[in-house]
């Protein structure tokens, strides 16, 4: 109130609750050396293509080691803070520099053990060349308390002549909501995006090259490409893997090709893609039902891909003569984690537990959803004597 004339006087940001205390860790997360130096004495420089090894341990507010700390840090390396603009889309409103520091050079995680950790990386190429401060920012748990830190002395900048030289781009595996998801399969409206990537020497992530992000690109939307640089998480004590996790929302029904364009640290690239039918949940439907081993002697597993993740389903397989005759019923409830079934056991026996002759069989799949609504399909099987 005393503020003046000031237009501005009554503007705020409110944060939380003033009468509660925000959560902040009480355990902290310090670096110890940088590539064997340590900060306190001598600051190394992170340059693209080195390879760099940070350790550090845990400690309370007052200084000392947690030595009975184990579980997980999840460190994320920042390049140099960079200039940006606002919009200006109103007509009064002016433009105005500001800077943020965003450009992750590494974003990991590794073991802690008896409070001390170690994770290596190698810088991308991508990076700003220049020298200035980058950040260390540490987040820490072990399933009882967590621990934070910060640590702003370490210089990037520049490239190291010796630094690594690949021509090989990453390995590109993808999926649908779990891992069993095969090309060509069926989801919901929502499905959750799993890429498994792998290089020898890390994933560029940094968003500093034109052209170089981590980007999905969905029915050949070129023009509207998903940036998924922040949803990747290198894998438990390691750089050279890791996942991307993104849930698509609203899909509409019917086929999908999704493509994934990733670049290693030394910006070689790889491209993958995969195909998929999007299905309305409220209409159960099957796709890709078989069963494997076929042909088969002693023993067979009947599966399918279905749209009713998350939810029990009643499995119902018919196998009959070529002439129609029913010889096998077999009935199974499944719980559905994803969109791919687990697989359905049959010995090759029939009703009565005599073994039935070998020759060309029809079976029958029929599933239902909780709330009735069924699906099924007809294929054919072989057994062999």
């Amino acid at each position: 109130n005393a503020a003046g004339s000031n237009s501005n006087k009554r503007s705020f940001t409110l944060i939380g609750d003033p009468g509660l205390k925000i959560a902040m860790p009480n355990m902290q997360v310090i670096t110890d050396s940088i590539n064997g130096l340590s900060p306190t004495v001598e600051i190394d420089t992170i340059r693209a293509l080195s390879k760099v090894t940070i350790k550090g341990h845990m400690e309370d507010r007052s200084g000392n080691l947690l030595s009975n700390f184990n579980g997980v840090v999840y460190p994320t390396v920042f390049d140099k803070p960079k200039d940006q603009q606002t919009l200006g889309n109103d007509t009064e409103s002016p433009v105005l520099t500001y800077e943020i520091q965003q450009s992750r050079v590494y974003s990991g995680k590794a073991s802690v053990t008896n409070g001390y950790f170690e994770f290596s990386f190698i810088v991308p190429k991508d990076i700003n060349y220049s020298f200035d401060f980058g950040r260390l920012s540490y987040y820490a748990e072990n399933g009882s308390y967590d621990a934070m830190g910060v640590d702003t002395r370490v210089y990037v900048g520049g490239i190291d002549p010796n630094g690594i030289n690949d021509s090989q781009g990453p390995q590109i595996e993808l999926f649908l909501n779990e891992e069993t998801f095969v090309d060509g399969g069926v989801t919901n409206e929502s499905p959750i995006l799993i890429a498994k990537l792998f290089d020898e020497n890390g994933i560029n992530t940094v968003g500093n090259g034109i052209g170089h992000d981590l980007i999905a690109t969905l029915d050949g939307e070129t023009g509207d490409p998903i940036v998924l640089n922040d949803y990747y998480s290198a894998d438990l004590d390691s750089y050279q893997s890791g996942e991307v996790r993104y849930n698509f929302n609203d899909l509409e029904p019917g086929n999908h090709t999704l493509a994934l364009k990733v670049w290693d640290v030394n910006n070689n690239s790889s491209e993958a893609t995969l195909e998929f039918i999007v299905t309305e949940k409220e209409n159960i439907a099957l796709e890709h039902v078989l069963n494997y081993p076929n042909p088969f002697t002693t023993r067979t597993e009947f599966f399918f891909e279905h749209n009713q993740a998350c939810v029990g389903i009643d499995v119902q397989v018919q196998i009959m003569t070529i002439s129609g005759r029913l010889v096998k019923t077999i009935h199974e409830t499944i719980q559905c984690d994803g969109f791919r079934s687990k697989g359905i056991p049959w010995d090759g026996l029939d009703d009565f537990g005599d073994q039935l002759a070998k020759g060309t069989y029809i079976y029958r799949l029929k599933v239902r959803n909780p709330d009735g609504e069924t699906a099924e399909k007809m294929e054919k099987l072989v057994i062999l004597r």
